[in-house]
């Protein structure tokens, strides 16, 4: 076993982060939690290719905030983290290397449960699972859930469909321009939610087998990537990597609707205000894309089809309650969700405290 582990300083908020480094796998691998107030950090596993160390060492600090702004939203009794394997998933993944991430995984007893996220599959989990029961989103077994893909996309079209009445006037979204940006499992079952009900789909990714499959089945128009905020378009739909939506690209963009499944689609906070100041009504992606999550969590808490079902059913609501406070107080949808976030945490805290 050549697992090397490495206790890293955390930035202020955070409660750890640890690089893992395997040689002979070739794994490298950070797994950071950020926040275990209301229960164990849960959030999925990415690998992507990244440029540099520092590179996925932000990305992996970004995410698991976000993890912990998504479950607490979602009610699951979860707290927030998340993982990132340095690589090409196409080129560079071994039943190796994901056994030495699940052993990094393992060494962390319990305070992080991983699952699949971008360039992890649920059978690279299940190679995981065989080194800590702390790996999600499994197929078969009495509490496992799958792919948790079909669930967030499930997620974002019952928010869509309401961002779509606040926005147009009704739910409808016949004739409706939607650019989808991303057609992995989550971008393409949600491409394929949106044709079933008539939408005119524009869809952007670097993978053209997705492309032309959907071109095929959808009838959608293929939009080159380098022209996504080029495009007319009714609803943007960011499904890819994060940081898509900057103050140059929002200045470009023609949607009147932004809904997506893609983690932390703001550059930067001050871009929510650039939406809003330009009429565009955003909704936020932690809120919307918890649909994962949520099936992952039933899996965690060993609950049954009931409590997705429940989960899943707030997930617009909550959506709908954002656009009705955001009216009444001028603020953005962000700036509302982030109180709401930070309120349910300082109750569990003080909670805690309070039993100690």
């Amino acid at each position: 076993m050549t697992l090397n582990l490495t206790e890293e300083t955390v930035p202020e908020g955070y409660e750890r982060l640890v690089f893992a480094e395997d040689t002979e796998s070739g794994l490298q691998a950070f797994i950071c939690v950020h926040s275990t107030t209301l229960g164990p950090a849960a959030g999925g596993c990415r690998m992507w290719d990244y440029a540099t160390l520092d590179e996925a060492r932000r990305d992996v600090l970004r995410l698991a905030q976000g993890m912990t702004c998504k479950n607490a939203m979602a009610d699951l009794a979860l707290g927030g983290g998340k993982s990132v394997i340095v690589g090409n998933a196409r080129t560079d993944k071994s039943p190796a290397l994901l056994r030495a991430f699940g052993r990094a995984v393992q060494s962390l007893n319990g305070s992080y449960y991983t699952a699949e996220d971008v360039g992890i599959s649920p059978e690279d989990m299940k190679i995981v699972a065989e080194e800590t029961p702390y790996a999600v989103g499994l197929e078969g077994g009495d509490y496992g859930t799958g792919d948790p893909s079909p669930f967030t996309a499930q997620g974002v079209f019952q928010c869509l469909q309401v961002g779509a009445e606040v926005v147009f006037g009704t739910r409808d979204l016949t004739g409706r321009r939607v650019l989808v940006q991303g057609l992995g499992h989550v971008g393409m079952s949600l491409a394929e939610k949106l044709h079933s009900v008539g939408a005119d789909l524009i869809v952007a990714d670097i993978n053209d087998a997705a492309l032309q499959h959907a071109k095929a089945a959808f009838g959608a128009t293929i939009c080159d990537t380098a022209q996504v905020f080029e495009t007319e378009m009714d609803i943007f739909a960011p499904c890819a990597l994060g940081g898509v939506l900057t103050n140059a690209t929002v200045e470009r963009l023609t949607a009147k609707l932004v809904c997506g499944a893609a983690n932390n689609q703001l550059e930067t906070p001050e871009v929510a205000d650039a939406l809003r100041a330009k009429g565009i009504r955003y909704l936020p992606d932690y809120v919307v894309n918890a649909g994962g999550i949520i099936s992952v969590a039933g899996e965690i808490h060993k609950a049954g089809t009931r409590y997705r079902t429940e989960r899943l059913d707030g997930v617009a609501g909550r959506i709908r309650t954002l656009l009705e406070l955001s009216d009444k107080t001028g603020r953005t949808t962000t700036a509302v969700a982030d109180d709401m976030v930070a309120e349910i945490l300082a109750k569990a805290s003080d909670a805690k405290r309070g039993a100690a």
